[in-house]
């Protein structure tokens, strides 16, 4: 009896869930309440009930003039990517979530299979405080820093005090800091919008001031946005300029091909390698500073006889074949605080030079690209013959005509390289990814015909769909996985697929499915490299779907050795 109670209760759990998310929005509105809390709420649901850009910059315009400053700087932190690591571990927040609600574990976890959110399910199955408690964002991220160093009882009890005062929507945004899933689907570039409306400072010196290392538990407002301190951080990197994908004919963007430039694409990791007055800084296009892992490039850079700030691409290079290595090999030396002789020895590194941003504390970014490239060589020129080894200038391809164009980007992957770059001539160096001027014409990519053995629920919206699929070829007459894809099929394929799943499972295991090996697809992928953590020994770059080849059977589908080749 126990049994058959718990599973009705387990399947009106379910479906209340799923009526809930299919009303989430008016939910939601329902459980808000006027506290200081209020306010970030209320700003994901808008910037969540819309696509429109207009709406979204009004919504995070209204925050900055509603909040105080160091709710200010939390929602910069937190919408650049500068979440606070995890709090409390993943499996105490779902054992606690079920002893707050007292239901069985194995009714909580069915309950999230469905939903496919940890902090949505729990904030569905909590509810809404009867009188919800005033407390800032500011306040919740001190106490988040502070609830790390406590042991798991105190935890517990801190967390079962801040789920039994808060409304739906602030139990879900509060369990997505505790677990470091805190992501919103806005640009930097609208939240520069925003902000250029709030402070009057240019979208350009906003988006210097919140590049860098800084820290949200240490900077006020003030001194990150509003000061006009000229001392600017020694290793404060620029803004990276980003460049746009041709994806139809290039002639049609330059219809005079002596107006653009054209370089390697190369496949590493983007950087800015920053010397002022003999400080060193090496920063990724993520905003990591990553001197440990590439002691050499920052050790020449410390020889620098002038303050510059170059921007870069950082690959693992073969000195037999004098080109760069795959990026898998890169990855190597990736998050290393130590890189010893071995790993030097064995991975050497490069930084090629793409641009030059600054010169003696002078920025030169909006000077024409051809000015800057006679900067970079004159200053190149004077450097020293062993710095010269590590670092080198990107080579400027000689192109008389686009059928030299094309060939030249057809024989790049033999140089290692993606393709081509393809910039003008007389363009500045501009911030984010801007259409015009830079472009990146790409390799199409490989692709090969695998079988699908695995299908695992989304999450959010897709919670109910199976949307992350896993793919097998043939290796010594049985089938391994290896790569995994999520996007590519259309809905209605999806919902097609998904009929075919429910039809086809061999087993369940949670939110995954093993399926008949039995539909074929195209995949495609941009690399691959040797792997010991891959069942298949092989690893693929960026894989995605092509097709959806109901043409062919398991008897189709490529092999292992197919992939090497």
């Amino acid at each position: 009896m126990l049994y058959e109670g718990g599973f009705a209760l387990c399947v009106c759990v379910i479906i209340a869930n799923t009526i809930a998310l299919a009303f989430y929005p008016s939910l939601i509105k329902n459980y808000l309440y006027n506290s200081k809390m209020k306010q970030l709420a209320l700003l994901i649901e808008n910037l969540d009930s819309t696509t429109k850009t207009t709406e979204k910059v009004n919504s995070l315009l209204e925050f900055f003039n509603n909040s105080e400053d160091a709710d200010k700087i939390w929602l910069i932190a937190l919408f650049t990517g500068r979440r606070p690591r995890r709090t409390i571990k993943l499996a105490n927040i779902r054992l606690w979530a079920a002893e707050f609600k007292q239901i069985p574990n194995w009714l909580f976890e069915e309950s999230y299979n469905v939903v496919g959110d940890l902090a949505e399910t729990i904030a569905l199955l909590i509810g809404a405080a009867e009188i919800p408690q005033y407390k800032s964002l500011n306040r919740w991220m001190t106490e988040l820093k502070e609830v790390r160093n406590l042991d798991e009882i105190l935890q517990k009890d801190w967390l079962f005090q801040a789920w039994s005062i808060l409304g739906t929507r602030e139990i879900f945004i509060l369990n997505k800091l505790l677990t470091g899933g805190f992501r919103m689907g806005v640009s930097e570039g609208l939240l520069l919008k925003a902000l250029e409306k709030h402070t009057d400072i240019s979208k350009d010196e906003l988006a210097l001031k919140i590049t860098g290392n800084w820290d949200p538990y240490l900077i006020t407002f003030q001194d990150l946005i509003l000061s006009e301190n000229k001392d600017l951080d020694l290793s404060k990197p620029y803004p990276f300029y980003l460049a746009h994908p041709i994806e139809n004919n290039p002639e049609e963007i330059f219809p005079n091909i002596e107006n653009c430039t054209f370089e390697y694409k190369w496949d590493g990791i983007r950087g800015q390698l920053i010397s002022r007055e003999q400080a060193v800084a090496l920063w990724s296009r993520g905003q990591d500073l990553i001197n440990d892992s590439f002691p050499e490039i920052v050790e020449v850079a410390a020889q620098f006889c002038d303050d510059v700030v170059l921007d870069g691409e950082l690959v693992v290079w073969d000195e037999e074949m004098n080109i760069p290595q795959t990026f898998g090999e890169l990855q190597k030396r990736l998050g290393r605080k130590k890189v010893g002789k071995v790993i030097r020895n064995n991975l050497p590194v490069k930084f090629i030079v793409y641009d030059i941003l600054e010169i003696d504390k002078g920025d030169i970014r909006q000077k024409p690209l051809e000015e800057r490239r006679k900067i970079l060589q004159n200053w190149y020129v004077k450097l020293e013959e062993e710095a010269k080894q590590i670092l080198f200038i990107s080579q400027s391809l000689k192109v008389e005509d686009w059928q030299c164009a094309k060939k030249l980007r057809l024989e790049a992957k033999e140089k290692q390289a993606e393709g081509l770059m393809l910039k003008a001539k007389k363009s500045h160096y501009g911030i984010g990814r801007k259409r015009g001027d830079w472009w990146k014409w790409k390799l199409d990519p490989e692709t090969i015909d695998a079988v699908l053995i695995y299908a695992q629920r989304g999450h959010g919206r897709r919670a109910n769909l199976y949307t992350d699929f896993t793919f097998a070829l043939m290796k010594e007459g049985e089938l391994v996985p290896f790569a995994k894809a999520y996007s590519g099929l259309s809905n209605t394929e999806i919902e097609e697929l998904n009929k075919w799943i429910k039809d086809h499972t061999r087993e369940s295991f949670g939110p995954v499915r093993s399926v008949d090996a039995e539909q074929v697809f195209e995949i495609a992928f941009e690399g691959v490299s040797k792997s010991k953590r891959h069942k298949s020994g092989v690893a693929v770059r960026f894989p995605r779907i092509v097709r959806w080849r109901k043409d062919k059977t398991i008897n189709d589908i490529n092999s292992v050795d197919d992939l090497i080749k």
